[in-house]
């Protein structure tokens, strides 16, 4: 049963201060143009989220169980509990996941997930097929990406050209980032049989872009312009816009650094001295919050709201919602009725946990 949450935005307070030279303004008296409910709760660190063309909610929590929202009811019974030699530690697990655009069809999923090897930490990209409110692993698309306790990425988004899109950390290898033969911290571009696009930027590589360090959010806006949510070393966390075959500086820059020796891309905006530690982002493009790209952030216990122009390029200003009103925040989606979805992640070793984490919140348009 959905319970509703009564609180009334109307006296939200945003934190005044420069990041990149876009003041996030103080802000009183303003009614928040949602009704928010949580529609599940009690769950094991909700990682991804996705959403089928009849509003079911499919998620990952990161302990290896793939579960569904059917009709507005969390069914109890997980799709799949992934097995042996799958392996949850940190911040590896069950991560991304993403429906096909013929699910209804199909009923293919793609999830990415950390299995261990040798004693050593690898994660891999599979498509599930689900059948009878069961799912089983169909293929492989995907292995052997190097894998750590740490920086997994995890990300996985089927874009608008109907090719899987991967984030990958730097499995706290850092030098692997600037690696072209290593598929550690990068965003990588795959058919969604698991071949290489002919046209990707590196000749016979799923390497789409590079030199990241740990990127955990992807999201397209109305005009295909992709970004991608990174977490910096210490702050300097980023948002950027990502373009084919770009160098994204990690390890010889992060933030707003420059570098005389190789050209680099330089982020849409960075958190500077303040850490966001942004995870899942959504593009919105209905609603009250139309036009805007929003963040969910874990250290930072808050969604940011980025207001871009019109090319969608450069940042207007930043709102931000929920400071410490739910606590970690992993991931954000937008529903195809205009609602937005947030999954809690304080049960993942780093939060506060109250007795009904974690959630799965929804923003109702009002």
């Amino acid at each position: 049963m959905k319970k509703i949450i009564s609180k009334i935005f109307n006296k939200t307070i945003f934190h005044e201060h420069n990041v990149n030279k876009i003041k996030v303004k103080s802000i009183t008296s303003r009614q928040f143009p949602y009704n928010v409910e949580v529609i599940a709760e009690n769950l094991n660190v909700p990682w991804a989220m996705d959403m089928s063309d009849n509003g079911n909610i499919y998620f990952t929590e990161r302990y290896g169980a793939v579960r569904v929202i059917e009709n507005g009811i969390l069914n109890p019974q997980p799709l799949i509990t992934l097995p042996n030699p799958f392996v949850s530690q940190g911040e590896g697990g069950l991560m991304g996941i993403a429906l096909g655009s013929n699910f209804s069809q199909n009923h293919y999923l793609y999830v990415m997930y950390s299995y261990l090897q040798n004693n050593r930490v690898y994660n891999r990209v599979v498509r599930l097929i689900e059948n009878n409110k069961r799912a089983y692993i169909d293929r492989i698309l995907l292995d052997n990406i190097p894998g750590s306790q740490f920086h997994n990425g995890g990300r996985i988004k089927i874009g608008p050209d109907e090719k899987l899109y991967i984030t990958t950390g730097d499995a706290i290898n850092p030098s692997l980032s600037q690696n072209l033969s290593s598929t550690a911290g990068k965003i990588l571009r795959l058919n969604l049989d698991g071949s290489i696009p002919s046209d990707n930027p590196f000749s016979n590589s799923p390497i789409y872009s590079y030199g990241h360090r740990n990127p955990q959010g992807l999201a397209w806006n109305s005009l295909n312009i992709l970004y991608s949510s990174e977490h910096g070393q210490s702050a300097h966390d980023e948002i950027n816009i990502i373009y084919a075959g770009c160098n994204y500086g990690w390890p010889l820059v992060q933030g707003d650094e420059d570098s005389t020796e190789v050209d680099l891309q330089k982020p849409l905006i960075n958190s500077g001295e303040e850490t966001w530690a942004p995870s899942g982002i959504t593009f919105v493009n209905q609603g009250p919050w139309q036009g805007r790209l929003l963040v969910a952030t874990l250290r930072g216990e808050q969604l940011l709201a980025i207001s871009l122009n019109e090319d969608r390029t450069v940042v207007r200003n930043m709102e931000s919602w929920f400071k410490n009103e739910y606590g970690r925040l992993r991931e954000v989606i937008q529903g195809k009725d205009g609602s937005i979805y947030i999954a809690t992640s304080n049960r993942d070793g780093r939060g506060n946990p109250d007795a009904s984490d974690d959630r799965i919140i929804r923003l109702v348009p009002k």
